[in-house]
């Protein structure tokens, strides 16, 4: 990753600008949300694949600024969300799209899919993801 980063840097016009956008692994939470509201239904687990992930994202940014080539000007957290109709739905995206990254542990599947059952009618089931955006600015000489 610090290999990429300077690379971008070495394309960066002077004064450009680099937005590091993605998520941050944090046991995202499960819910049931309706027209009456939302309800935590528990956590997923993040895997040793997506944590490790994360520490080599935040080392080679670390990398980069101690190497001089960019500035950290502002950094935030954001919630992102996806949405499911049913749980088995969320459940399948996640076996297929995220099997090593993410898991919902079984005992959370049960508890929002009776959640989601004895909600209202437009009941959905959401995973809220934490988000993370920084901007930096290219160092140059």
């Amino acid at each position: 990753m610090v290999h990429a980063l300077d690379e971008i840097r070495r394309v960066l016009k002077p004064n450009g600008i680099l937005i590091d956008l993605r998520p941050v692994e944090a046991n995202w939470s499960v819910e049931v949300v309706s027209s009456a509201g939302w309800q935590a239904a528990g956590r997923l687990s993040d895997l040793p694949v997506a944590v490790a992930d994360d520490e080599a994202a935040f080392h080679a940014m670390r990398q980069a600024q101690a190497n001089g080539w960019y500035v950290k000007k502002e950094e935030k957290e954001f919630p992102f969300f996806y949405y499911w109709d049913t749980p088995s739905e969320m459940k399948e995206f996640m076996d297929e799209e995220w099997e090593d990254f993410e898991k919902m542990e079984e005992h959370v599947y049960q508890k929002a899919s009776s959640m989601w059952a004895s909600a209202n009618a437009d009941a959905r089931l959401r995973l809220r993801v934490n988000m993370l955006i920084t901007h930096w600015d290219k160092r140059w000489d």
